[in-house]
């Protein structure tokens, strides 16, 4: 891919501001775990896989600091820090999954050297990164199977590889197909309020010369009645056990709309992306954002002071609306009949 979402470097990162995006590419260098948090609580870093990585490289990070004690000490340390890293943003179970790894990791290390516990924990970061990369390149490769040449195929919010280590999620299904010979175009829904699709998605795509068509999101009803989505592939933050799907708000609806218009709905998600933890939908946690995101644009007012807002950033897609989940491990079917 031409562009990632984070860089590991000698024991920092380097993450890509994609609030800038489409208008600058601009990476920033953090080397302490609070400006990580930060990163991802204002957006800069966004998306489930990525945004466990960067978590990941956070605990990495923090136990560089300059601890005077024990190791056990700075394993309790840690622990505390995981906590607060993982409270960024509490929707996309990545974000936790990635985090507990890497402590899992400090916590089993028993050996007596600081320098050692510390490569222990890089060592694991890298890990997750790398094998997020191979979970997309399996979405990807499974997912293209269920595209034909010539197919268009709608999509919400950003699941590319800005928002992942990889190729991203439902997008690496689209530069799969390419891959393998297919002519495949993209509607991308431009994703109120802050834009994901139409400053992202429709940018990385464009970036990788996917044809893609950027349209309002109250738009996708009137292109699927005109016969123009083939399908519909979405990523996901958080899949519950009973397979609702916790995604960008807006895509509930989009589902709705394609069992209407019987267009075919997927969810494409590595099996981090999977919560067995939690019975259903009604159980995962859903981020609720400042107004000022549907408010103001940058320093511009949209609406009127001191109006009342609901923001929340996710909503919820039932079972009963996805056609399938397309996974590392392959389709496997959702509950739309």
């Amino acid at each position: 891919m031409k562009y990632r979402a984070l860089k590991p470097l000698d024991g920092r990162i380097a993450i890509l501001d994609q609030r800038q995006l489409p208008g600058r590419v601009e990476y920033h260098e953090y080397d302490d775990y609070r400006d990580i948090i930060q990163s991802i609580k204002t957006l800069e870093i966004r998306g489930a896989p990525a945004i466990g990585i960067a978590g990941a490289f956070a605990l990495a990070i923090a136990a560089r600091a300059d601890v005077k004690t024990d190791l056990e000490h700075l394993k309790r340390v840690l622990t505390d820090i995981a906590t607060e890293i993982k409270a960024a943003r509490p929707t996309a179970v990545n974000l936790a999954w990635a985090v507990d790894r890497v402590l899992a990791k400090g916590h089993a290390f028993a050996g007596d050297s600081f320098d050692e516990l510390r490569a222990h924990l890089w060592d694991e970061a890298l890990a997750i990164l790398r094998e997020d990369e191979k979970l997309c390149d399996a979405i990807g490769r499974n997912g293209e199977k269920l595209l034909s040449d010539g197919d268009t195929v709608l999509t919400h919010c950003h699941a590319g590889a800005l928002a992942t280590g990889g190729a991203g999620t439902a997008l690496a299904v689209i530069y799969a197909a390419r891959d393998a010979g297919k002519r495949i175009a993209v509607y991308a829904d431009e994703t109120r309020p802050l834009l994901q699709g139409a400053r992202l998605t429709s940018w990385e795509l464009m970036q990788e010369g996917i044809e893609v068509t950027l349209i309002c999101d109250n738009m996708a009803a009137v292109v699927m009645r005109q016969g123009k989505i083939d399908c519909v592939i979405v990523g996901a933050d958080r899949i519950a056990a009973n397979g609702d799907v916790a995604n960008k708000i807006g895509t509930y609806t989009v589902a709705v709309l394609a069992r209407e218009h019987g267009v075919p709905f997927y969810v494409a998600a590595p099996y981090s992306t999977f919560d067995q933890n939690l019975k259903s939908g009604d159980d995962i946690p859903i981020e609720e954002r400042s107004p000022e995101e549907i408010t103001r644009w940058g320093d511009i007012p949209t609406a009127p002071e001191n109006v009342s807002v609901y923001s929340p950033a996710f909503d919820i897609t039932p079972r009963e609306l996805i056609t399938g989940y397309i996974t590392d491990q392959g389709i496997k079917p959702g509950g739309r009949k």
